[in-house]
């Protein structure tokens, strides 16, 4: 009886709600439509069930089809608001501060990810102060599906740039809106859609990746749930028992060094920044334990400084005076803590750092700042530590990440925004790829290709950056898969309607997230003005067309060149390589005539090839056009 009444009030239950018109998420408060196009505004509701959408005057009316679904289509929206809208069937939902201006697709990995908290101390004052609800973030949530294309997101909500709202906003995605809604005077809307580590293939639908057959075989193995629950499992279970044996048989912590009184008679002395691999400790894994004293004027006692530690690799817990002020449980993120007032004392005071290294060289990132900083003076860090190992570790294989696995991230995070109507699109990603570089151009066209089928709109601007400059520079000309990846990304201008923002001046050697995504939204901004807009301007730096050989020199010839083309910094032009037959390639000389680089080499009688900026870190780069745009990498010779 229980059951069959359990039964009936979920039958009566369900039937209300389907009798209710429900919207998906996109479609809410605070939302932006694209102008001056067709939108679609859509949702569910039970069979037959007759709906209206009330907006700027308007009535539209349709039904619910058998499948519950319903969708009507509004034309000719010209930007403005806030507006309201009403859509009703047997309820009624009103929509407020709605915003008809330009809407954007962000995605990618984590350099489009990257939040504007992550790049604080380059923009304090735009956190500070910013406030404008004409720029509006949806932030998309991260999640998977390998099984289905979801119909709708698991959550999210339409948000006005505030200083409470915009530290969880992309930084380039931010900037790139700022720049467009300066310009035109139109609410910009931002989807954010990206999720870091991820590799091109999980974005892209199943139907187009069956070109690639072994994207599609790995995404067939991954819809089975006992499958991933298996792979969940092992990993949790063999990471957690090295970080259970790693704090039970941490010396450290038995021994409780981070408290005051501990000695250091016996233990090493390190240069930080730097690595425990290049010193008497060498290359070991596990939990090692670093300390260093330093003096406090009284006047500064009674102030809550920032602690800044650089990046350190992998993960640390960090204790002043033997109490805890902050952790970070990966080597990516900058380590900023707040040292709250009394935990300080006048004169001396102790910094302990536990840190926990799971493979390769453990340590401090070189190059980052390593200091107190107080309101008017800083003290400075660097210099000489004590260290002791802590516990001895085993290298620790790193888990399945599954969530980057091909086809779940199309699937969930980007199906259920093909319905809404876009001006375009922006995306940051390829540091994940670079292994695979040879394939990325197909790769990238693919999904270019498919998104642009998805939301029906043949020509749908794609814009894109290019990977910036990373890891040390070399000496001599050579090769990289990141110098491959960058020439996949250039070759992908092939398609109509895509730009590329060159970044190869705004990196850090010694970080994969740079901070300076300004400049990264507003060379995006630079191309949107042109491929989106139909403005006549420079879309960005000069870009390889064709080359001659001319004597014992070769001559490459440019496009996108303005109003010509100059060198920043210096009076050479550097980054260029030649080569003969043999392939080996040297420093070159090069010299600007025109629109044109004449490219040569005294050890190099009759040249075949010349390469531009290839490299990780293409270091004192410095071809530009005069709009201030640097040359993109580029190669004349074909690659293995």
């Amino acid at each position: 009886m229980k059951k069959l009444l359990f039964i009936l009030l979920l039958g009566v239950s369900t039937g209300f709600l389907q009798a209710q018109v429900c919207l998906p998420k996109l479609i809410n408060n605070g939302m932006v439509l694209q102008r001056d196009a067709e939108v679609k505004i859509w949702g569910w509701a039970s069979a037959g069930e007759a709906v209206s959408v009330s907006f700027l005057d308007k009535l539209y009316e349709t039904k619910a089809g058998k499948n519950g679904k319903w969708d009507i289509s509004l034309a000719n929206l010209k930007a403005g608001g806030p507006y309201k809208m009403n859509i009703t069937g047997k309820n009624n939902i009103r929509l407020e501060e709605v915003y008809v201006g330009d809407v954007w697709l962000a995605s990618g990995q984590s350099n489009m990810e990257l939040p504007m908290y992550r790049v604080e101390p380059l923009y304090e004052e735009e956190v500070a102060t910013a406030s404008n609800p004409h720029i509006r973030f949806f932030q998309v949530p991260q999640t998977y599906n390998f099984n289905e294309p979801k119909q709708d997101l698991e959550g999210g909500k339409w948000l006005p740039v505030t200083p409470e709202n915009i530290r969880q906003f992309s930084a380039v995605a931010y900037f790139f809106a700022k720049n467009l809604n300066e310009r035109y005077k139109v609410p910009v809307g931002i989807i954010n859609s990206s999720l870091g580590g991820s590799p091109a293939e999980a974005w892209i639908s199943e139907e187009s990746l069956k070109k690639f057959p072994h994207y599609l075989e790995e995404a067939a193995r991954y819809k089975s749930a006992e499958f991933r629950d298996s792979i969940e499992k092992s990993d949790s279970e063999r990471i957690g028992d090295w970080y259970k044996k790693s704090t039970k048989e941490d010396i450290g912590i038995k021994e409780n060094w981070k408290g005051e009184d501990t000695k250091v008679s016996d233990w090493g002395k390190m240069q930080i920044p730097g690595y425990w691999a290049d010193n008497e400790l060498g290359l070991k894994n596990g939990v090692v334990w670093f300390r260093r004293k330093f003096e406090i004027p009284e006047k500064l006692t009674n102030q809550s400084p920032k602690l800044l530690l650089g990046r350190i690799v992998d993960a640390d817990s960090v204790f002043v005076n033997g109490e805890f002020v902050g952790n970070t449980t990966y080597q990516y993120p900058p380590r900023r803590y707040n040292i709250p007032a009394d935990v300080l004392n006048p004169g001396e005071n102790t910094i302990s750092i536990r840190v926990i290294n799971e493979g390769g060289r453990g340590g401090f990132v070189e190059d980052k700042p390593y200091k107190l900083v107080f309101q008017d003076s800083e003290i400075d860090l660097a210099g000489e530590w004590n260290y002791k190992l802590g516990v001895e570790m085993p290298p620790l294989k790193g888990q399945t990440f599954i969530r980057w696995k091909p086809v779940g991230l199309y699937n969930a995070m980007i199906n259920p925004l093909t319905n809404y109507s876009l001006k375009g699109v922006i995306w940051y990603q390829g540091e994940s790829n670079t292994d695979t570089a040879a394939e990325y151009e197909e790769l990238f066209s693919t999904l270019i290709r498919d998104w642009r089928k998805k939301w029906k709109q043949e020509n749908l601007p794609f814009l894109f950056v290019q990977l910036a400059n990373f890891m040390e520079s070399k000496e001599k000309p050579g090769d990289s898969n990141w110098a491959r990846l960058r020439d996949a990304q250039l070759k992908t201008l092939s398609l109509p309607e895509t730009g590329m923002a060159v970044t190869i001046d705004v990196g850090e050697w010694n970080d994969i997230h740079p901070l300076n995504k300004k400049t990264v939204g507003d060379r995006l901004a630079q191309a949107a003005r042109k491929i989106a807009y139909d403005e006549e301007v420079v879309a960005g730096g000069p870009v390889y067309n064709s080359y001659t050989r001319k004597g014992n020199s070769i001559v490459i010839d440019f496009k996108n060149v303005g109003k010509g083309l100059m060198i920043k910094n210096g009076s050479k032009l550097k980054q260029f390589a030649i080569a003969g037959k043999d392939h080996k390639f040297v420093w070159a000389n090069a010299k600007i005539q025109g629109d044109k680089i004449i490219v040569s080499s005294p050890e190099v009688e009759n040249p075949v090839a010349v390469r531009y900026a290839w490299a990780d870190n293409p270091e004192g780069a410095n071809l530009y056009n005069k709009a201030g745009f640097p040359a993109s990498p580029f190669r004349t010779d074909s690659l293995e």
